[in-house]
C-alpha cells in the first residue's frame, strides 16, 4: 500500500466529509484489510466454535462475515472514526464484531 493509495485528510481537502473519508480510506486499504478481517473472523469463529461445541466451520464462516462487515456497517453509520485509527484498528473493531454477532447467534440458537 503506497503513500499515493491513501491521501491524508488534508488532501482530501475541507469540502468533503467525514464519510468521504472513511470511504476512501476502505478503499486505499483494499485486499490487505480484506484478508486480515476475513482471517480474524475465522478465528473468532472456530475459536468460539470449539469452545460451545458446535460447528466449528460455520462459526468461523460466521464470524469472518461478521468480521468483514462490521468496518462497512459502521461507514455506513456514518461511524468514521476507523479512518484516523488506522488498520490496526479496523481489525480490533472486526474481531469485535465478529465476537458479538457469533455470540448472538450463540444465544439465539439456544441449547445443544
Amino acid at each position: 500500500m503506497g503513500r499515493e493509495t491513501v491521501r491524508s485528510c488534508a488532501e482530501l481537502g475541507a469540502g468533503h466529509t467525514g464519510r468521504d473519508h472513511m470511504e476512501e480510506f476502505l478503499q486505499g486499504l483494499g485486499t490487505v484489510v480484506f484478508v486480515l478481517l476475513a482471517l480474524i473472523g475465522l478465528v473468532v469463529g472456530a475459536v468460539a466454535g470449539k469452545l460451545t461445541g458446535r460447528s466449528v466451520a460455520l462459526y468461523a464462516l460466521i464470524g469472518a462475515l461478521a468480521a468483514i462487515a462490521t468496518p462497512f456497517l459502521l461507514a455506513a453509520l456514518g461511524i468514521t472514526v476507523l479512518a484516523a485509527g488506522g488498520v490496526l484498528l479496523v481489525v480490533i473493531v472486526g474481531a469485535i464484531g465478529a465476537a458479538v454477532v457469533v455470540g448472538l447467534v450463540r444465544a439465539v440458537s439456544g441449547r445443544k
